[in-house]
């Protein structure tokens, strides 16, 4: 009996966040190795179902780096990476696009078996424009997105489908290019005026002392989070997360969210207690 009252006032506790997010567009990142892992891999995305059946409408942007690099490394390619970013010819394009094309539809099907509806987009059709992104070296193939066309996704959010984005751009010159699936996520939560932006790691949150499990912030000001970066404390693969985070606040945004997809059921904690479990990022 107790163990039922339990879960009432656990029910009672989300009702608030049911009523405030119902119909709203949530925008979630999910990509690196717990993509892979598919243990974890379900329990996100029955999170994502149960989100779907409580009314949320929810978008999910995947990347899908570890797959990519893996299929390079057994055709004997290199992957090189600078400042985070994967230098990408031709050969190196295709095998991006349809190691994404493949996540993306087992994801598509998984979250079918779970029971709810979804579509899955690739952002090169329509969604994402693109440009070839400026850099000290050049890049190959690699985007910085310009604009997103989110009628189409608004449109299958009305039907009550969850909708799976993979992030391909296209540019005016009609060339495809590989777009990072953080940057992605945060432009299509502002295209969209998203309600959240939810951007799942391998990692409890922000740490003040990466060394320090107890130097976790479960709050962080746009400022203070620009702050950390500057004194590099945010480093390396977190960088490019804050600043998508940052970025979707600056467009308006009301808060986004950094936490570990390792937490069963993290997601739900996040959105639908008090509490939460990662790092929120406000303005």
């Amino acid at each position: 009996m107790e163990e039922a009252i339990k879960k009432a006032d656990v029910l009672i506790e989300a009702l608030p966040y049911i009523k405030k997010f119902h119909k709203k567009i949530i925008v979630i990142k999910y990509g690196g190795s717990i993509l892979g892992d598919e243990k974890i891999r379900k329990s996100v995305l029955e999170d994502i179902v149960f989100l779907n059946f409580m009314g949320l409408r929810t978008v999910l942007v995947h990347g899908g780096g570890p797959n990519i690099s893996d299929r390079m490394r057994q055709s004997g390619k290199k992957s090189e990476f600078i400042d985070g970013m994967r230098v990408t010819d031709e050969e190196t394009l295709k095998m991006v696009e349809e190691e994404l094309k493949g996540l993306n539809e087992t994801i598509v099907k998984e979250i079918a078996e779970l029971g709810a509806k979804a579509i899955g987009i690739n952002g090169k059709d329509g969604i994402i424009a693109a440009e070839k992104k400026k850099a000290k070296i050049d890049l190959g193939l690699v985007g910085h997105i310009v604009g997103i066309e989110a009628q189409e996704v608004i449109s299958e959010l009305k039907k009550d489908k969850v909708v799976i984005i993979l992030p391909m751009g296209r540019g005016k010159d009609k060339k495809t290019y590989n777009v990072n699936a953080d940057e992605a996520s945060s432009n299509i939560a502002a295209a969209l005026e998203a309600e959240k932006l939810v951007l799942l790691t391998d990692v409890k949150g922000i740490m003040r002392n990466p060394d320090d499990p107890h130097s976790f912030l479960s709050t962080l000001t746009i400022q203070e989070a620009k702050s950390l970066i500057e004194n590099k404390v945010i480093s390396q693969g977190m960088i490019p997360k804050v600043t998508a985070c940052i970025s979707a606040l600056e467009s308006g945004i009301k808060k986004t969210h950094v936490i570990d997809a390792r937490t069963p059921h993290g997601l739900l904690l996040e959105i639908f207690t008090d509490q939460g479990v990662g790092t929120e990022i406000v303005k």
